[in-house]
This record gives structure tokens, C-alpha cells and sequence, in this order.
């Protein structure tokens, strides 16, 4: 035998050379960690959350196999983890294009709410011909089902052009805008009683009118929307001043619905006879019309409590009071436009906070400030807007603190439902919102007093503003 085993080769002359035997991982003199934090440095830097870093690792195609046999971690979580640990949040600048992808100008939202608003001047034009008060039945029943029906359908058509497929959205808007009309028509009818047939066919060409503006403002065709309601509006502002013939309000009131009605049939005929655009990613049976559904809860929804809250106890008279409902109808209308304006600043200011926030709960912290930012800033506009409707219209009783309070929690309500509803959170919205417009509904059925009745939109508010905080606080959800 030869000399002792722990004796070097250079001690054992007299022996065989030594085998050679591979090196254990632990003695390895690169660490396979070190060599994948450096590959993936840039990205780690600019995580907020171990959970961004997992979901890399995961789409490189890492199994929980290869990272522990490769690495020694049990998974993808707690490899991720590690190289959390592992490399300071440096958070370096990413290489965007110029700009801020979602800054959007003021002037084509505001337009947008001037568009929501201009219809209500089709009342002033047709008040002298109503012979007595409209059944509040026949006109709330047809217009909340046109504003249902139109949100989700607006939803369908939008996805399509989302997918690239103009005239797939053109041909679900042809398919779909006269069922609504239809539809809207067949419930005014349904809650119409002996002798309200005027307040069924004013039901139905305002169903008719609401389709056709859908159709403009999901192709993008808000400027020849607004240049077709230009001669009502211009007849309803002459009318406050001067004593317009009942010829020429007869007219007027024509002119306008059948112009946006031609413009919205020209354009579906253009369009779904338009060649899909190449490249676009539609899949083998399209968007899933069950998609939809919820936006038009949610339309439904709020479309109850925005009639609450501007009608009031009105409602209780069984009749519509344009005065007392005015100010408050308006107001909400008129503020869609900054409100969409403040949903891109909103999104806005979140990018700016992945930028410069270097943990989870910096990020939380300038999300919570941009959102309380934002929505204060709808508030503000929503309150004026209700303030100046009210002097405009001081045959609405002047200031109502109940009315003001109820608009200021519906507009909470709707600002932070379109907010959850941009991120795809529909269906919670839809949830909240609907059970606050079934409480309302039973509330005002009970006889609750008009402050009692602010206990479901109050609720709803507050839930669907601490569901905003809570889902859109995190990194994860603005990524993409």
C-alpha cells in the first residue's frame, strides 16, 4: 500500500496520481446566483415588488425544478426574493419614448361632456308642447334601459376596435343599436299606462337618439355629433331669451335627432364594409358577448342613482320637474368631461410614481396621494358645476345641502367605478354600484326621508374608494 491518503502529491513520491473529483456547487467559483442577478440587473433595479421579479423569472421559462437543482430555492417566489435582497433599488430611468403615453388634451374630453349635456336643451325647446307632466315611469324606464343597454354595447364595439377589427365594431353597433332602440321602446311601453302614448313615442326617439349618439361616440365621431345638435342647442338658447314659433321649435327639435341619426347610419354602413386591419388579433369566435354584461349593470346602476340624486323627492310626485331636476342632471353630465380628463391624469401620475418610487409602500403612498388628488379635483369641478346650475335655474328651489351631498357621493361613486372599470376591475363596481341603486330604490319605495336615503350611495362610496386604494396601490397593477 502507499503512504497515507491526506499526504499531497508532492509528499507521495511513491504513489498514483491523485483522481481528479468535480467540485461541489457550494465550491463553485462563479455563483450561478451572482451571474443571474447581473443578467437580469436592470429589471430587478426597477422592481417595486419581489412578485414583478417572479413573474420574469416565470415567463423566461423557469420551473421550480430548474431553479432547484440550478439555484437550491424551492420556487420562483422565493428565488425572486433573494434577488430582491440582492440588488439595491437603484430604480434606473427606463428607456421610454418622449412624452407621457397618457397624457391626453383637456378640450376633446370637455367636448365629450358638452356632447352628454347638449340633449337636455331638446326640453326646453318642447316645453311648450307638453300638456301636462310626463309619467315618470315611461321616460325614466326608457331611458335607463337605453343607458344600460348602450354601456355594454359601447363595451362590445370597443373591444373589437381594440382588437384591431373596425368593421367587426361597426357590425356589432349595426346589429346592436336598433335591438336597444327596440328594447327601450318595448319597456317604455310595458310602464306606460291608458293614455300615455305621446310619453311612449317621445320614450322611443329618445331611445332612438341615444343608439344613434352611441354608435358616433364609440367611432370617434364626436365633433359631427356635436355639429348635429348645434341647431337644437342654438334654438333652446334663443328660446330662453325670445319667443321662438312652435313651427320653428318643431324644426329645430327634428333637425337635430335625424341629422346624428344619418351621420350614425353613413358611418356604420362605411365602416362595416371596411377591410379588417391586417395584423390584429382576433380570436376564433371574437369578445365574449357575457363580457359585456357588466358595464351594463354598471351603466344601469348608476343611471338609477344619478336620477336619484338629481331628481330627489321629485320622484315622489310620480311626475319629472325639468326645474327642480336641472342643476343636478347637468352638472353630473357636463363633469364626464373633466372626469375622463382626471382618469388620464390619473394614470399619469401613477406612471410618474413607478419612476421615482423604490419601494412597495412609496408607491402606495403616491398612488393614495395622486388618487385623493384626482378625485378631489372631480369634487371641486362637480360642485361648481352645481353651484352654478343653481343660480342659472333658481326656479329649482335654490340650494338643497341633501341634493349637493347626494351628487358630490354619486360623483365619487361613478369616478372611482370608471376608475376600477379602466383597470379591469367591471365587476366589482358593478357589484358595488348595483347594490347601492337597490337600496336606494327600496329606500325611496319605504318613504325614507331624503337624508336617510344617502345611507346606500354614502356606503358605496366609501367601499368602492378603500377597493381603489387597496387594488390600485400595487405595482403589479399599473404594469403592462
Amino acid at each position: 500500500m502507499s503512504g497515507p491518503l491526506w499526504l499531497t502529491p508532492d509528499d507521495r513520491q511513491d504513489t498514483l496520481p491523485v483522481i481528479p473529483r468535480p467540485r461541489p456547487r457550494w465550491a463553485a467559483a462563479d455563483d450561478p446566483m451572482d451571474e443571474l442577478a447581473e443578467r437580469l440587473r436592470n429589471l430587478i433595479e426597477a422592481a417595486v415588488h419581489p412578485d414583478e421579479i417572479a413573474a420574469i423569472l416565470e415567463s423566461d421559462g423557469m420551473t421550480d425544478d430548474h431553479i432547484r437543482l440550478t439555484y437550491g430555492r424551492t420556487n420562483s417566489f422565493e428565488l425572486a426574493e433573494d434577488l430582491y435582497a440582492r440588488v439595491p433599488r437603484t430604480y434606473p430611468e427606463p428607456d421610454l419614448k418622449p412624452g407621457d403615453p397618457w397624457h391626453v388634451s383637456l378640450l376633446p374630453c370637455l367636448l365629450r361632456g358638452l356632447v352628454f349635456a347638449l340633449p337636455g336643451l331638446a326640453y326646453v325647446l318642447g316645453a311648450p308642447f307638453a300638456t301636462g307632466a310626463a309619467p315618470i315611469a315611461v321616460l325614466l324606464a326608457g331611458a335607463l334601459t337605453g343607458w344600460a343597454w348602450n354601456q355594454a354595447l359601447a363595451h362590445r364595439a370597443y373591444t373589437w376596435l381594440g382588437l384591431g377589427d373596425r368593421p367587426a365594431a361597426a357590425r356589432a353597433l349595426l346589429v346592436g343599436a336598433p335591438l336597444g332602440v327596440l328594447l327601450g321602446t318595448v319597456v317604455a311601453f310595458a310602464a306606460a299606462g291608458t293614455g300615455e302614448g305621446s310619453a311612449v313615442a317621445f320614450a322611443s326617439a329618445q331611445a332612438l337618439y341615444q343608439a344613434a349618439a352611441t354608435v358616433l361616440l364609440v367611432l370617434g365621431r364626436e365633433r359631427l355629433l356635436l355639429a348635429a345638435l348645434t341647431p337644437m342647442s342654438a334654438g333652446a338658447v334663443l328660446a330662453l331669451a325670445y319667443d321662438v314659433p312652435d313651427a320653428a321649435r318643431l324644426v329645430l327639435l327634428a333637425v337635430s335627432p335625424l341629422a346624428v341619426l344619418a351621420l350614425a347610419t353613413a358611418e356604420l354602413l362605411r365602416g362595416a364594409a371596411g377591410t379588417r386591419r391586417t395584423g390584429s388579433s382576433r380570436g376564433p369566435g371574437g369578445p365574449r358577448i357575457l363580457a359585456s354584461v357588466p358595464y351594463g349593470v354598471f351603466g344601469l346602476a348608476t343611471g338609477v342613482l344619478v336620477l336619484y340624486a338629481a331628481l330627489g323627492d321629485v320622484l315622489s310626485d310620480g311626475v319629472v320637474s325639468g326645474a327642480a331636476a336641472a342643476p343636478g342632471a347637468v352638472a353630473l353630465t357636463l363633469s364626464m368631461g373633466p372626469a375622463e380628463w382626471l382618469l388620464h391624469r390619473f394614470r399619469s401620475g401613477t406612471l410618474a410614481g413607478l419612476r421615482t418610487s423604490t419601494t412597495p409602500g412609496e408607491f402606495r403612498r403616491a398612488t393614495a396621494l395622486t388618487l385623493t388628488r384626482c378625485l378631489g379635483q372631480y369634487l371641486l369641478v362637480l360642485a361648481l358645476l352645481t353651484a352654478l346650475g343653481t343660480l342659472v335655474w333658481p326656479q329649482a328651489g335654490g340650494f338643497d345641502e341633501v341634493r349637493a351631498l347626494g351628487l358630490l357621493l354619486i360623483g365619487t361613486l361613478m369616478w372611482t367605478g370608471l376608475l376600477l372599470q379602466a383597470f379591469g376591475a367591471v365587476l366589482t363596481a358593478a357589484t358595488v354600484c348595483g347594490a347601492a341603486a337597490l337600496a336606494q330604490t327600496l329606500a325611496v319605495l319605504n318613504g325614507a326621508a331624503p337624508a336617510a336615503s344617502l345611507t346606500a350611495p354614502g356606503l358605496a362610496a366609501l367601499l368602492l374608494a378603500a377597493l381603489v386604494f387597496a387594488l390600485l396601490g400595487r405595482a403589479t397593477a399599473h404594469r403592462g
